[in-house]
């Protein structure tokens, strides 16, 4: 069995209020009287792509200083710059392609996939990620039930404004996922608001947002709860590959 803690959309941006959430929900985590398997980023780390907002998260997910009690996961979103993303983030050369990276468990691996489009809030996964998501699986021989991490959800989920930014050619990781049994599901950010529903067959599910929440249309007008608590997901693999998931928020 697999337990993936799951956290997305921090929007670091030097703010007193953005890293008091950022470290109220890591706090929880690294206190957890159990442990997980790992933690999944799933994008907008920072909010200007700058190098000190991703020093920053490295710091408060303790990335650089071995502070984390399990690995940290991390994938780009629209937010992201992948240059210093790598640079600040992850310490690696400042490169410009996208940022995929693979963790294999015993039990599962997790696929954290580049969605976004350098200069543009709209998603796609390239040529070279499904070449490389490809290659991985091959690898990986169907060995292990595997779950595909990245930012933006490939579905409507009924809002106008993440739905204005969906994953560009959907039916292209539907083909994917047809040809790939063992694609156990898919996890997302991006909408800031915890979700769950279906994607050619398989699971998806969408991380609740570390800086502020989504209000769905009949919710009210205003788009950010800035006021909702910090949102956390906690995802579980199971030894048949199904993919359960609970929700959390963080007072």
């Amino acid at each position: 069995m697999l337990v993936l803690a799951h956290i997305s959309d921090l929007h670091l941006d030097g703010s007193a209020r953005a890293t008091e959430r950022a470290e109220r929900v890591r706090d929880r985590l690294w206190g957890l009287p159990g442990r997980v398997d790992a933690l999944l980023v799933t994008g907008d780390i920072a909010d200007h792509g700058t190098e000190t907002e991703y020093e920053e998260a490295a710091r408060i997910l303790g990335l650089h200083d071995g502070g984390a009690p399990f690995p940290v996961l991390t994938c780009p979103g629209n937010h992201d710059s992948r240059a210093p993303y790598r640079k600040a983030l992850l310490g690696h050369p400042a490169a410009d392609g996208p940022v995929n990276s693979v963790q294999v468990f015993d039990d599962g691996a997790v696929l954290m996939c580049d969605s976004s489009i350098p200069g543009s809030d709209d998603g796609a996964l390239d040529e070279e990620t499904y070449d490389w998501i490809e290659a991985t699986l091959d690898e990986l021989d169907g060995s292990l039930p595997t779950l595909l991490a990245f930012h933006h959800p490939p579905v409507a989920l009924h809002h106008p404004l993440p739905d204005s930014y969906r994953l560009d050619r959907p039916d292209r990781l539907a083909a994917l996922l047809g040809r790939r049994p063992e694609i156990a599901g898919l996890i997302t950010g991006h909408a800031h608001t915890p979700a769950a529903t279906a994607f050619a067959g398989r699971p998806l599910v969408v991380g609740p947002g570390v800086t502020w929440t989504l209000r769905l249309p009949w919710e009210g007008e205003q788009v950010a709860d800035r006021d909702a608590p910090v949102g956390l997901a906690f995802h579980v693999l199971d030894d048949e590959g199904r993919l359960t998931s609970h929700f959390r928020v963080v007072m």
